[in-house]
């Protein structure tokens, strides 16, 4: 029973997020949507920023699990924009809110386990050390982070997808030739 109760607060609180801003929802809302009283919410949840960095988890944790192996930038770039896209007003109403930090914080993991999987999926052990790979990840997770926060910024459109799938052919190669140039270049140079 009690997962029950705790997957329909989750459910009934997006449904929520996605009508009006996250500083509008009360926990008086979910439980009367819900059907439940107020210490069955608190039996789960201690307050709604607790909850809904929970269901912010689960939701990175999940598209994780999902995609165990990611072959193109242009992969890494859809996966992260698809979820955004799917639960576009919720997402919306946490980034505009005070609680903006936890959005970021799960985004930026999600960026980094992408960037990181197709790292590893395309290129393996091409990276002459443990130093560049490092780098690289950085460096190619910040650049996803910022289109993610830039597209949201923007209006969150939805022909980002279009534009993302143009970007990456732009920066075709640009992984391939980081690579090169780690073989070539020692740390001691920089």
């Amino acid at each position: 029973m009690s997962n029950f109760t705790e997957q329909a607060i989750k459910t009934t609180f997006i449904k929520l997020l996605n009508k009006q801003p996250l500083n509008k929802i009360t926990v008086k809302n979910i439980v009367e949507e819900c059907g439940i009283n107020r210490n069955s919410f608190y039996y789960h949840f201690q307050d709604i920023p607790t909850l809904m960095e929970e269901i912010i988890k689960e939701n990175v944790d999940n598209l994780i699990a999902k995609y165990s192996t990611i072959s193109s930038f242009e992969e890494c770039f859809t996966v992260a924009f698809n979820f955004a896209l799917e639960n576009k007003q919720a997402m919306k109403h946490i980034y505009n809110s005070v609680n903006r930090d936890i959005y970021e914080a799960y985004s930026m993991k999600l960026c980094e386990y992408v960037v990181t999987n197709y790292l590893n999926t395309v290129f393996g052990n091409s990276f002459t050390s443990e130093y560049d790979k490092t780098v690289a990840i950085r460096f190619l997770k910040c650049e996803l982070f910022g289109l993610s926060i830039d597209w949201i910024n923007n209006g969150m459109k939805d022909d980002a997808i279009d534009e993302i799938k143009y970007i990456t052919k732009l920066c075709h190669g640009f992984s391939d030739e980081i690579i090169k140039r780690s073989a070539s270049l020692e740390k001691n140079q920089l």
